[in-house]
């Protein structure tokens, strides 16, 4: 047998191998707290729940076209009119399973071989492998902890090269839950339609956003140069529907026809159930959104003050509900790296969290709070424990 060598390039998910280690600590007996997990830890809404059983009820469990039911495409585009005034129909929406699956249909529809793709750093661990299985180039583009770990169109333009096809944004961040505002992320969406770079803007954390700071979105860039970005969206986060799978894009008409093209080949229509499901997110309430916004920025709070204690640069984030301290001062011989140091801390604390090195900064780790204040709270002094003993 001969594995395809494209392969060769793509790494195993850091997060996955430190949840497998987790879960043989816990078969061992230890209690593990976990930090690693990108997942909220509220229940999905009642009303979101009644709509998936009402469709079973209803027998609505056959295909659906690739890109959606109408109805879902419709609401999508309701949102992105309701919230950023975009100037989005239904025909302007692809729904696929997550926004992972979005990303990677974007990648193989936009890339051919030899393109480069200008990712930020700290970037989400899956963009560089989603370009490389496309055959292009990531080109990884640094910043500073200083700088809350945004870009701008200098640092952009120092990278870029007539090879350069594409760029990826995230904001909210995940890693590091720091926020562009709708200026600067106009800025550069400006910077890249002048210089030929179309812009994937992923906003799967969009509704997460904490005042002062507020939502930004390149919807409205989107409405006035459909040709020259796409936005993504999903419902994992906001709805807590992390296991449901659904995920969308607001795209050009011929870019989701090309979509749709490599979806109907690959995994064709969502989970029908799921998808009105999803229907029923969209169209609200959205009480849900504001309750966990206020308990995110607890403990945000909570988690910002103990990392700052530790001696760990660490900029407060504006959305998410992820911490990305600089911890490169706690490196030794024995723990010389971030894969290194997390390994320690969850053999010796019973914490899991994930290295930054798989978010392209090896002087960080990533912290998630999306877990109940108590065991937040246990979590961090179990973690200083261990960084005062180094």
């Amino acid at each position: 047998m001969r594995i395809a060598e494209r392969l060769l390039r793509i790494r195993p998910s850091a997060t996955l191998a430190i949840n497998a280690r987790a879960q043989d600590l816990r078969a061992e007996g230890r209690e593990i707290i976990s930090l690693a997990v990108g997942e909220p830890d509220f229940a999905t809404p009642a009303h979101v729940c009644l709509a998936a059983k009402k469709a079973l009820d209803q027998g609505l469990t056959r295909y659906t076209p690739v890109p959606g039911v109408p109805e879902l495409r419709a609401a999508a585009a309701g949102y992105y009119r309701r919230f950023y005034s975009a100037a989005a129909g239904p025909e302007h929406i692809i729904v696929s399973n997550g926004g992972k699956q979005v990303l990677y249909n974007l990648c193989m529809a936009l890339l051919n071989p030899g393109d480069q793709v200008l990712i930020p750093a700290p970037y989400w661990v899956s963009y560089p492998d989603m370009v490389m299985l496309a055959g292009a180039d990531p080109v990884i583009v640094p910043s500073a902890p200083e700088n809350s770990f945004l870009i701008g169109p200098r640092d952009l333009e120092a990278a870029c090269t007539p090879r350069t096809r594409l760029l990826i944004l995230n904001t909210p961040s995940n890693p590091t839950g720091c926020h562009y505002d709708q200026a600067r992320l106009e800025e550069i969406a400006d910077w890249a339609r002048g210089r030929g770079v179309f812009v994937i803007s992923d906003e799967v954390y969009d509704r997460l956003v904490y005042e002062p700071a507020e939502p930004a979105s390149l919807s409205g860039f989107w409405s006035r140069w459909p040709g020259d970005a796409v936005v993504v969206g999903a419902l994992s986060k906001s709805f807590c529907m992390t296991g449901w799978r659904v995920g969308f894009a607001l795209a050009h008409e011929d870019l989701v026809r090309a979509m749709c093209k490599v979806q109907g080949q690959s995994t064709s229509n969502v989970n029908s159930v799921a998808q009105w499901a999803a229907v029923a997110a969209l169209n609200g309430p959205w009480d849900l959104v504001e309750d966990m916004k206020a308990a995110f920025v607890r403990r945000r709070d909570l988690a910002h003050k103990a990392v700052t204690s530790w001696g760990a640069p660490c900029p407060k984030p504006d959305g998410a509900f992820y911490l990305f301290p600089v911890v490169d001062r706690f490196f030794s011989p024995d723990a010389p790296d971030s894969t290194a140091l997390c390994a320690r801390i969850l053999d010796r604390a019973g914490v899991a969290l994930v290295p930054g090195a798989a978010f392209g900064d090896d002087r960080c780790l990533r912290i998630s709070y999306a877990v109940a204040d108590a065991a937040l709270e246990q979590a961090l002094e179990r973690i200083a424990g261990v960084l005062k003993g180094l």
